[in-house]
C-alpha cells in the first residue's frame, strides 16, 4: 500500500534551488554510453521502429565485401 505524504506532490519547497543547476548536464554522456544515435528525420520517416533501422543496417554491413587477408 503506499505511504500517503502530508506535502502536495506538486509544491516545490523553498528550500529547493535549482537556480545555479545546470539542464542536461550528463544528458550527452549518458546517450553515449548508453549506444543512442540521433537518426535523421529525413531517414527516420522509412522506418517505423528502431529494429527496422538495425535490420537494414545489418543487411548493408553483411554486403560490404570484406578485405583480403593479403592487404591487411
Amino acid at each position: 500500500m503506499k505511504k500517503k505524504s502530508n506535502i502536495d506532490d506538486d509544491v516545490m519547497l523553498p528550500e529547493y534551488d535549482f537556480s545555479g543547476g545546470t539542464r542536461s548536464k550528463y544528458a550527452g554522456r549518458l546517450a553515449e554510453e548508453n549506444g543512442y544515435i540521433k537518426i535523421d528525420p529525413v531517414v527516420a520517416k522509412y522506418f517505423k521502429k528502431s529494429e527496422d533501422i538495425n535490420k537494414f543496417l545489418i543487411a548493408f554491413i553483411d554486403s560490404i565485401p570484406l578485405k583480403s587477408q593479403s592487404s591487411l
